[in-house]
């Protein structure tokens, strides 16, 4: 196998693996996403379809795809960061969705009932409370959101782009 399908495949298996894990994570841990979590998913999602592609595609294009898996792997990265930056308060939420509703965003007045009516169905969780598979590990989903995303980037890189054997 070429190694540009090889990197596919494995793309499209580290993106598939990590949208299970966060399916897994929210439906049979009941652990709730917040508004980054939700957002982090998207570059996995675009990995599989990528990946697929390449691993499919014609041996010219799945060599422009592969190429092109760097970009997916770098937003997750991004985002996973900015979600531990988040979480460790380097910095603000970048999302107003991150934050928690504050009874005074609710609207500007009325019966308590009107207020209870303008909230969210499903209460939103704050980007800078981590969810933790283990709870005394002080490592959050965001980390390792991260750590996984920096080694899927190394190990499609060096799949991609190491020096073909001449035969």
């Amino acid at each position: 196998m070429r190694a540009e399908r090889r990197a596919g495949a494995v793309a499209a298996a580290g993106g598939f693996a990590a949208l299970a894990a966060a399916w897994i994570a929210e439906h049979l841990m009941s652990m709730a996403p917040c508004a980054l979590c939700l957002l982090e998913r998207w570059p996995y999602r675009i990995l599989v379809l990528l990946g697929l592609a390449a691993l499919l595609a014609p041996a010219r294009v799945a060599r422009i795809l592969a190429w092109l898996l760097a970009l997916p792997l770098l937003a997750a990265i991004a985002l996973a960061l900015t979600h531990v930056g988040v979480e460790q308060g380097w910095w603000p939420d970048p999302l107003p969705a991150c934050q928690a509703p504050h009874f005074s965003r609710l609207g500007a007045g009325g019966s308590m009932a009107e207020r209870l009516a303008s909230m969210p169905l499903r209460p939103v969780k704050p980007c800078d409370a981590p969810n933790r598979l283990i709870d005394w590990l002080p490592i959050s989903m965001a980390t390792l959101d991260l750590m996984f995303a920096a080694t899927m980037s190394v190990i499609v890189a060096v799949i991609t782009w190491r020096p073909r054997r001449s035969a």
